[in-house]
């Protein structure tokens, strides 16, 4: 079983860089029989070789990672849709992505960003918290996982995902990738990596190269800096506005938004930084987006753990529409918002859970009757697994969880959360 990154960090707290390099250094990839009777990895290796090894992995990951060779159309890189300037995120404002063999294949999700990412747990159906975190009898339900629907544990594993979809890199298999990486300026580089032969095998070289990329995927100040003013003004060093105070209170306030029920703000007990994520999984109900071609099947509906992507939940009712919680680390950012992009404002995003259930004509369409559709993305069937606590859960006609000045407070206070390499996207200098 191939070596992966994810691992070192399965109990929720972020590593450093050094320890995740030297872990991901010491133990090595997967090799082809005659690559590791070539030395390639000799054994055990000091402090100083891993971290070396790290470094090695890291620069060759970041070749791969802005490579649009790599895809059947010769345009894509996964850089084209995970832009470093945009914390690993889309540049645009699309709901979904266009991709495939001609770039004409439109994509079904949103794109997610990859930073911080690093922390997230394997996928388990039942999570109890650790005896250090909380209460670790309470069962927290299906949580962690990478992507939306959390279907693969592993930075390597999703790296292929991308590589392989018919919308997105669109190569037809494995072979084909690593085909393209033959004829790549770094394909010696790879070489020196993984032994001469690494090649001659398809699927070791295709299991090394998603590798790589999930180590560099582990860099630290690429990947998790925790260099935002918000993580300043936690080690002391900085000063929030009386606004971004405010909001600050709100997003904690149990009975006003609410959002760190899920969106954890505080220091772990051990004082690692907040992941602003608790890694479940919640029904939301963001209405449906037309923009996205499958939509255009009104028996198409995305119901993410239980599928159409995820496989293993099929049928499993309990889990339908249920997707991932994403960090807010970096949102404001973002210029298109929840799996389905469709929200382009993240104040829209704040009203909308504030105002769901006490007014869901301002989101969702009208009847013909002049009723309200509401929660037209998900079928009544599932209603019942929505999340229906605060700010959710009220009556039409009830006042909201939140005022429009408050909404201004916490959309303030995510502001904070840019990191500092970020900043002059969220000013726009």
């Amino acid at each position: 079983m191939a070596i992966t990154t994810i691992w070192l960090v399965r109990s929720g707290l972020a590593m450093s860089m050094g320890a995740a390099a030297l872990c991901l250094a010491i133990l090595p990839l997967r090799q082809s029989s005659a690559a590791t009777a070539a030395g390639v990895h000799p054994g055990p290796m000091s402090r100083t070789e891993a971290f070396a090894r790290a470094e090695t992995l890291t620069a060759l990951g970041r070749k791969i990672f802005s490579d649009p060779s790599l895809s059947a159309s010769g345009l894509q890189a996964c850089a084209s849709c995970h832009d470093p300037s945009h914390a690993f995120g889309p540049a645009s404002a699309v709901p979904v992505e266009m991709g495939g063999e001609h770039g004409d294949q439109p994509g079904l999700r949103a794109v997610p960003t990859l930073r911080y990412l690093q922390a997230v747990p394997a996928f388990t159906e039942h999570y109890y918290d650790s005896e250090d975190e909380g209460d670790e009898s309470v069962d927290n339900g299906p949580t962690g996982g990478l992507t939306w629907d959390g279907r693969v544990d592993h930075g390597a594993d999703q790296a292929k995902i991308p590589l392989l979809s018919p919308f997105e890199m669109g190569n037809k298999d494995a072979a084909a990738v690593v085909a393209k990486l033959r004829k790549a300026a770094y394909a010696d580089d790879i070489k020196a990596a993984f032994g001469e032969t690494v090649f001659d095998n398809p699927k070791d070289a295709f299991d090394a190269a998603a590798e790589v990329l999930a180590t560099f995927e582990q860099s630290g100040p690429d990947f998790y800096p925790y260099s935002s003013r918000y993580d300043a003004f936690l080690a002391g060093k900085a000063t929030l506005t009386a606004q971004e105070l405010r909001g600050r209170q709100l997003f904690e306030d149990p009975a006003k938004g609410n959002c760190s029920s899920c969106h954890l703000s505080e220091p772990a007990n051990d004082g690692e930084p907040p992941q602003f994520s608790d890694f479940g999984f919640l029904g939301l109900a963001a209405p449906r987006n037309t923009a996205i071609p499958a939509n255009s099947d009104p028996s198409y509906h995305d119901l993410g753990l239980c599928g159409p992507q995820r496989t293993d939940f099929a049928g499993r009712s309990e889990y339908c529409g249920l997707f991932r919680t994403p960090t807010l680390r970096n949102v404001a950012l973002k210029k298109s918002f929840l799996h389905n992009g469709y929200f382009h404002s993240l104040r829209d995003v704040v009203s909308f859970y504030a105002t769901r259930d006490s007014d869901p004509g301002r989101w969702y369409p009208r009847n013909g009757d002049g009723t309200v559709r509401k929660y037209d993305d998900l079928p009544q069937a599932y209603w019942d697994n929505l999340n229906q606590d605060p700010p959710f859960g009220r009556k039409p006609g009830d006042a909201p969880a939140l005022t429009d000045p408050e909404i201004d407070d916490i959309v303030a206070f995510l502001g904070t959360l840019t990191d500092a390499d970020l900043q002059h996207d969220a000013t726009g200098h």
